[in-house]
């Protein structure tokens, strides 16, 4: 079984709008918590690490 978590520095007041990581075979999964059983990611271990490097930097800011 996959084992699905979030940050806790992701959790709101509706503890509900979160993105969820698992570690797949292969590949790191990343999901929409609001919506676990609609699609998922599986990326890559070394695309994963780049894009967590590009939201740290701010690269993909909604301002």
């Amino acid at each position: 079984m996959i084992q699905w978590r979030k940050s806790s520095r992701s959790a709101t007041s509706d503890n509900t709008s979160c993105v969820e990581v698992a570690a797949l075979a292969r590949n790191i999964g990343v999901r929409d918590s609001k919506n676990p059983e609609g699609p998922a990611l599986a990326l890559p271990p070394a695309s994963f690490r780049e894009l967590v490097t590009a939201i740290k930097r701010g690269d993909h800011d909604m301002a």
